[in-house]
């Protein structure tokens, strides 16, 4: 994380464009591809619970999505940032920015519901559909700057990276100390899901024997 705030803030020169403000370009796409990792992985591990019913798969689904909304909210607020620096305006209804508030929409509700029950097995099969039927947001959201006319710079393409060395370098440290604090956000997540995902066993448990 030392490296990526260093070449972000020291390491790489102004654009000649947006100046200063295209160091807020990288953090955008560090946390734009965490977030779409943690989705994934909300995704994977949701299918398995489908197929198996093995709740430490729910418990992990679940920490990733959190993580990946906190993510998505950081990808909103750096892209707002970003864009009223290049576009001259702070919010547009650009394909892409629509694609990726629905995205942060869909994972909220998919948040929501899980805090509306502690039962357990309903609400871990419930959120595992709720969580695929979301992501189906995800590839869209990456496709949106190729299938349909926006203002979104399309910056990796067939013919490569649109940046100077240095400024790539930034990118890719910058979405590599991202993916380091996700993995690390979630060691201690999923933790403390796997106590919480106890608890709200045990206690169902206490229900159903005061209910016989």
């Amino acid at each position: 994380m030392g490296v990526a705030l260093y070449l972000n803030f020291v390491g790489t020169p102004d654009d000649r464009i947006l100046g200063a403000s295209q160091r807020i370009f990288y953090v955008h796409m560090g946390t734009a591809t965490t977030a779409g990792l943690a989705f994934t992985v909300t995704a994977a591990c949701s299918i398995l619970y489908l197929v198996t019913k093995n709740l430490a798969f729910d418990v992990v689904a679940a920490a990733s999505a959190e993580i990946g909304t906190v993510f998505t909210t950081m990808l909103l607020v750096t892209g707002v940032l970003w864009g009223r620096a290049a576009w001259g305006v702070w919010w547009t209804w650009d394909p892409r920015l629509t694609a990726t508030v629905i995205l942060w929409v869909l994972f909220l509700a998919y948040l929501l519901v899980r805090g509306w029950t502690e039962s357990v097995e309903p609400r871990a099969r419930l959120s595992a559909v709720l969580a695929l039927a979301a992501y189906v947001d995800v590839p869209i959201d990456y496709m949106t700057i190729r299938w349909w006319k926006s203002i979104h710079p399309v910056v990796i393409t067939s013919h490569g990276i649109q940046m100077a060395p240095v400024m790539v370098l930034a990118m890719f440290v910058s979405m590599a100390a991202m993916l380091a604090l996700y993995g690390a956000w979630m060691q201690l997540r999923v933790r403390l899901g796997r106590v919480e995902s106890g608890l709200d066993v045990l206690k169902q448990r206490l229900r159903s024997r005061m209910e016989e």
